[in-house]
């Protein structure tokens, strides 16, 4: 993919997501807080499995 195109891709996601950010915002920090429940189980997940391996 040339630069060019890497740059209009980048722009219009920031694009979408702040059209959807301030048309949609609780639905927007609904999704912000599934998203970091999903990353904080995932990461939970690790550290058990790690303290689970090593002790």
């Amino acid at each position: 993919m040339s630069s060019g195109l890497k740059k209009i891709v980048v722009v219009a996601v920031v694009v979408l997501v702040l059209f959807f950010l301030i048309t949609q915002p609780t639905q927007s920090a609904d999704l912000v807080h599934r998203v970091l429940g999903w990353l904080r189980g995932g990461a939970e997940a690790i550290v058990t499995f790690f303290k689970t391996l090593f002790a």
